[in-house]
């Protein structure tokens, strides 16, 4: 199957209905079908739909981010952080090691530092209520890039 290239608009609830993100204040999110661009349990529902379709999607959290691991919840020695820095709850960072997971500071005691490396949406169910504003087959330059090229795609080359 050719990939898609799709443009859509969206609105992010979690399951009390709050508004978590949306992009109507802005250009619609663009991806290319296949690309893992966006999360699996989304995209298996908007390569069903068309050019003007509008419909809510409930994408459960292992289709989202994945339900908490709780071995990405762990104390570190406060004393493996730069000591005059203030650590202070809900700041993330990156570990130096390759391909490590965005940490999240939940606790900070005046030894340990409790950080969390899960998505921040990691075990919630989540509602998008999307609309398709363009579908098209992606071009063999797209394909051979791995995303989509043009306007909306945050792409330049």
């Amino acid at each position: 199957m050719t990939a898609q290239v799709i443009s859509f608009h969206y609105t992010l609830t979690n399951k009390e209905g709050v508004e978590l993100d949306s992009s109507l204040k802005s250009e619609p999110m663009v991806f290319m079908t296949g690309s893992g661009q966006i999360i699996p349990g989304l995209e298996k529902s908007l390569i069903l739909m068309n050019k003007g379709d509008k419909r809510k999607i409930n994408v459960p959290a292992a289709e989202a981010y994945g339900e908490v691991d709780a071995e990405l919840v762990f104390d570190v020695p406060r004393a493996q952080f730069p000591p005059n820095e203030q650590i202070q709850v809900g700041m993330r960072f990156q570990a130096s090691q390759e391909h490590s997971p965005v940490f999240t500071v939940t606790g900070v005691t005046d030894t340990t530092v409790k950080v969390d490396g899960n998505h921040p949406l990691a075990g919630q169910d989540l509602t998008f209520d999307v609309e398709i504003m363009e579908a098209r087959p992606a071009t063999a330059e797209e394909q051979s890039h791995g995303h989509a090229h043009g306007p909306g795609s945050h792409h330049n080359h």
